[in-house]
């Protein structure tokens, strides 16, 4: 009877620990501080022995200076003293003690002369080796502090939503290294979590048109029934707005997703040629409420997406035409390039509007003193878009209270 083969053992544990090892002497790793402390230490020895030996210099010179002999005994038979350092001591005349005296006050001047000479040589010194110092100080400050401006100019493509943009810092393990890792690791999760926000919103956007699609197939089937009922075909146009409006909004969602994101491919576009296409088409709408629309477009080409940058001027043309006064209402639109950008300005009357309530106007489903309520002037995601856009396109959107009621929508785009 052959032997039951024993049941296999576990597998062998990993002998590789993917956590960070940590070093063995952690103080010898070489930090910023340990860098900085090396360097500006190593530059102020530098600096005093540089210094010391510059004093040293002077100092052996001015006493070389000083120790020239003050007077001289010259004559043959008669003893005559001459200086010409000290002149007083020269004459013959002096007495012992008065030329003691001349002697004296000639020593203390020489050593005056020699002092003065080595402070203002010193100072001299001093004042080049400041300079020298605060010159390669600057530098290698600049050397050192370079890794944090290329964190800064990654932080500023960052929030212009270039999300792809990554740090990548090499060099020494230190704190800015550690420092740009983390901000990249930061980076890398909010790009996935942004990515799936706007994949579930595209990919329900998406499952919601299907759906509502058919519900506008068979409610148009409906109406076209003469024989209908005129209680149902009341209760049918009212199904088909609401279903017009959940379409809208359902487009609005996929727009604003889209939207996010930074413009890839770019071609030129006049803002001109398109705030005159979204007057024309909010021109109908305009003359049916008794609002004028006016206004000189001058040429304004920007790199961009013309379907995009179109939506942005049709949704601010239409909220200027819908939420206006009832009589003798006007909408103007103007387009120039000014300062290197291209400006679309929008200005409208209508009513008051607070100072404080401008920038929950572009949350969307938000409107003036209202909350996600049903309305038939839109779904509340135009200017939410118009803000995505002009982002997107490297832009910016500022709403302003104009004098009087209404409102300055102003949009700046980079040519």
């Amino acid at each position: 009877m052959a032997a039951t083969p024993a049941p296999p053992g576990a597998p062998p544990k990993p002998t590789w620990d993917p956590r960070k090892i940590d070093a063995p002497f952690p103080w010898l790793r070489p930090t910023i501080r340990i860098r900085l402390t090396l360097l500006y230490g190593g530059m102020f020895l530098i600096a005093g022995i540089l210094l010391l030996s510059i004093i040293y210099l002077l100092a052996a010179q001015a006493l070389n200076t000083g120790n020239e002999p003050l007077f001289k005994i010259v004559g043959g038979r008669e003893i005559r003293v001459t200086s010409d350092n000290c002149p007083q001591a020269s004459s013959g005349n002096l007495l012992i003690p008065e030329f003691n005296a001349a002697i004296s006050a000639c020593t203390d001047h020489q050593r005056q002369v020699a002092l003065d000479n080595l402070l203002s040589r010193s100072l001299l010194a001093l004042l080049g080796l400041a300079v020298i110092a605060f010159a390669f100080g600057y530098a290698m400050a600049g050397r050192v502090l370079s890794p944090l401006g290329r964190i800064t100019r990654t932080a500023r493509a960052v929030a212009g939503s270039d999300l792809s943009r990554r740090i990548e810092l090499d060099g020494p393990d230190d704190e800015l290294k550690e420092l740009s890792d983390t901000f990249d690791e930061m980076l890398e999760r909010l790009q996935r979590a942004f990515t799936a926000q706007q994949r579930f919103v595209g990919n329900a956007s998406h499952e919601l048109r299907t759906p509502l699609a058919i519900n506008r197939t068979l409610l148009e089937v409906h109406l076209s029934d003469p024989g209908a009922p005129v209680e149902l075909q009341q209760l049918g146009k009212t199904l088909l707005a609401t279903n017009e409006r959940s379409e809208q909004l359902v487009e609005g969602l996929l727009l604003l997703a889209r939207s996010d994101n930074q413009i890839v491919e770019r071609k030129p576009v006049d803002l001109a040629e398109v705030a005159d296409r979204a007057v024309d088409q909010a021109l109908s709408e305009a003359d049916a409420k008794g609002v004028q629309i006016r206004g000189e477009r001058g040429p304004a080409v920007v790199q961009g997406n013309g379907v995009l940058l179109e939506r942005i001027a049709l949704n601010l043309v239409q909220n200027a035409v819908r939420y206006n006064v009832k009589e003798e209402g006007w909408v103007e639109v103007t387009t120039e390039a000014q300062h290197g950008q291209a400006v679309l300005v929008v200005t409208n009357t209508g009513p008051v509007v607070p100072a404080y309530e401008i920038d929950s106007l572009f949350e969307p489903f938000r409107r003036l003193r209202t909350e996600r309520t049903g309305s038939d002037k839109g779904v509340g995601l135009g200017l939410s878009i118009a803000r995505s856009v002009a982002r997107a396109h490297g832009g910016r959107i500022i709403a302003e209270p104009r004098e009087g009621g209404g409102l300055v929508m102003r949009v700046t785009l980079p040519i």
